[in-house]
């Protein structure tokens, strides 16, 4: 295995569980000294960074712009850098786009987009400091392909995608920005819809947390001439 990542300080938002953790756990086997975010599932955090080989933990609710200039700033302080941030929190509901309440289109826009604004600017200021770095954001099919009862989430998902491509321009060349968009990848509570659209994935089959993790290896190893990305891992699904 290319050891490209040894010794780099990355942080995962949402590292506790489901794709977060796949991604914390592959990138602690390439040798990358991970940065465990959770807010709530504390429990799962800690187990994932444990399986980390020990990984450090920071809280945050990343709803409050402060508590993520906060959590930066401890990062700075006890990691003394940040090589990488990996953008992977988010929230998922569904609502009929008529029934949408300022509240609902809030909560799910709070963490999806503007935390995702907010962090990548924290990481880039903390980058700049020791040279430069890779930002990748975890957007979403849904930020592709539109689904008449998630007009919020799909929003704020392509919205990752248009921010990527923008502050690959703004922080290049020293940062590149890329954005990873999953497709459907099952856990024990995949409801009828996710089981309907693995149905007409062209693989066949739903994907894996490790399956997005290949991809966002990919943007933290790859050059500068590599930035402003969008790479879809679905089986295909984007294309139908």
């Amino acid at each position: 295995m290319s050891r490209e990542l040894e010794g780099k300080v990355i942080l995962v938002t949402g590292a506790a569980k489901r794709i977060g953790r796949g991604i914390a756990l592959r990138l602690a086997s390439e040798g990358a000294r991970v940065a465990i975010h959770y807010f709530e599932s504390e429990d799962e955090a800690r187990r994932t960074a444990a399986d980390c080989g020990g990984a450090p933990l920071f809280r945050a609710n990343l709803e409050s712009v402060a508590e993520i200039e906060r959590m930066f700033g401890q990062i700075a302080a006890q990691l003394g850098r940040l090589d990488a941030l990996v953008n992977n929190a988010a929230r998922f509901t569904r609502f009929d786009p008529l029934e949408i309440t300022e509240k609902d289109w809030d909560f799910i826009h709070s963490v999806n987009l503007k935390a995702v604004f907010f962090c990548c600017q924290q990481a880039a200021r903390l980058m700049l400091t020791s040279g430069g770095g890779r930002i990748v954001n975890i957007s979403s099919l849904g930020g592709i392909r539109p689904w008449a009862d998630h007009a919020h989430y799909c929003a704020s998902k392509a919205g990752v995608i248009m921010l990527t491509r923008a502050l690959a321009k703004a922080f290049a060349p020293s940062i590149t920005v890329n954005s990873v968009a999953p497709g459907v990848i099952p856990f024990e509570d995949i409801d009828e819809e996710g089981k309907r659209l693995i149905a007409r994935t062209p693989a066949q089959r739903g994907g894996t947390p490790d399956e997005i993790a290949d991809g966002v290896v990919f943007f933290l190893k790859s050059s500068n001439f590599i930035t402003g990305q969008n790479l879809a891992i679905d089986g295909g699904l984007s294309q139908r």
